[in-house]
């Protein structure tokens, strides 16, 4: 099918961009997405698209040790019964079923932007995206059913909550996602501003990185400032494990191999004239290989209990394994690389390295082949530089059309081709 016919008129352009600021001004934490659950299935029932509610739920069950999450305090929701939402576009013959992927939650930020379309939750905002990615899969949504009578195969429509954080992803799995019809392959696009509107990034093989959470509480003995020698500083305790820990990936990873270790968070004492007793930190790692990541989760917990020991402390080590890493897959990659530059010129279609940021996406692309790519968003001469998860985060809505002609026609051409699923 040529990708002349694969269009946004005017009019879906018009909605597209009416419904982002909508979602961008009514933001919605993990698994509280009702409202904007009730307008993906609104459009899906409008459009006469097959579907249902209810998909899905907290998939941290699924993919973290029970132990672990109770030595974290968590415990996680039902992983059905969630506001996921999927959809069913069937062409005119049955064929290869394809999944089209986007996340809803926002993040717990306060915005910072002054535009008419602010955040109108205090402490909430879609500052990753994921309100672009909604509505782009609205659009690719109504584009594709509009040509449901002209190729074979099945669309999945996934429209997924609690990505950030309580693997949506993996829960909507658990919840049939990929069943009924079988999936052969997915695709998903992430907003980006190292591209500017009107061109992507995408490329095979690594793609978003493992990422794991640690929480280390150190238990000292409290006491006055002026009495060190009567007390075991948890703060001092947690300062020598912190920098012990920056060790392991610059002395025990193989430098041509990707990691980090990152202490966001150290909270210890309530006055400056007393030793506190206990000391928390917390961080996260993020890496590709297993074995590293393995070799990585014992050296923090080796490291922060004998370093503790040494020091008269104890530490007790809390590691949460969270999404793996997700690779491209080359054959998708291919399609999707193709139909990119069909729609936008392959000038504006360049190669993507591996980021260190996470993605539930990855417990899919383990499942099927699976390709995702980065929409750019970026306007400079408008200020909309920000990255993800800034309280300055924008998207230039010029987008929109090019994620929809983009996504749908990557579709298409997947459904269309002789590749293997």
């Amino acid at each position: 099918m040529s990708v002349d016919r694969i269009q946004v008129s005017p009019e879906l352009d018009a909605w597209l961009r009416e419904t982002r600021r909508y979602l961008h001004m009514n933001p919605e934490l993990s698994l509280q997405e009702t409202n904007t659950a009730r307008l993906v299935a609104g459009h899906l029932r409008e459009l006469g698209i097959e579907h249902r509610t209810g998909v899905g739920g907290d998939g941290r069950s699924l993919f973290m040790s029970r132990e672990a999450l109770a030595a974290a305090g968590i415990e996680p929701g039902s992983t059905t019964g969630g506001t996921g939402v999927v959809g069913l576009i069937r062409g005119r013959r049955p064929g290869k079923t394809v999944l089209l992927r986007a996340d809803m939650d926002a993040l717990p930020i306060d915005e910072q932007n002054d535009v008419p379309y602010r955040s109108t939750r205090a402490g909430v905002m879609h500052a990753c995206g994921h309100d672009v990615h909604t509505t782009i899969l609205l659009g690719v949504a109504e584009v594709l059913h509009g040509l449901r009578n002209q190729f074979d195969g099945t669309v999945k429509l996934m429209f997924q909550p609690a990505e950030e954080g309580p693997g949506g992803a993996a829960a909507m799995i658990q919840d049939g996602v990929l069943d009924n019809p079988p999936v052969d392959a997915a695709i998903a696009l992430h907003v980006a501003v190292d591209y500017r509107a009107g061109q992507i990034g995408v490329s095979p093989g690594a793609t978003t990185a493992a990422a794991d959470t640690v929480k280390i509480v150190v238990k000292g003995v409290g006491g006055h400032a002026a009495r060190p020698h009567a007390a075991v500083d948890a703060t001092v305790v947690a300062a020598h494990i912190l920098v012990a820990l920056q060790t392991i990936v610059s002395r025990e990873v193989d430098p041509l191999e990707a990691a980090v270790v990152t202490f966001g968070k150290l909270v210890a004492g309530t006055a400056n004239n007393v030793i506190p007793d206990s000391a928390v930190l917390e961080g996260t790692v993020r890496t590709y290989s297993p074995a590293v990541r393995d070799h990585i989760e014992r050296r923090i917990g080796e490291i922060a209990t004998g370093v503790a020991a040494a020091m008269r402390a104890e530490a007790q080590v809390t590691y949460l394994r969270g999404y793996p890493a997700m690779h491209n897959d080359p054959a998708l990659t291919a399609i999707v690389r193709a139909a990119a530059s069909e729609i936008v010129g392959a000038d504006n279609v360049f190669d993507r390295p591996p980021i260190m940021a996470g993605e539930d996406m990855a417990f899919i692309a383990e499942r099927v082949p699976t390709c995702m790519f980065s929409l750019g968003v970026a306007n400079p001469e408008r200020g909309i530089v920000y990255p993800p998860h800034h309280p300055r985060f924008d998207a230039d809505e010029d987008a929109l059309a090019v994620g929809v002609r983009i996504m749908a026609a990557a579709a298409l051409r997947y459904l269309e081709s002789g590749a293997d699923s």
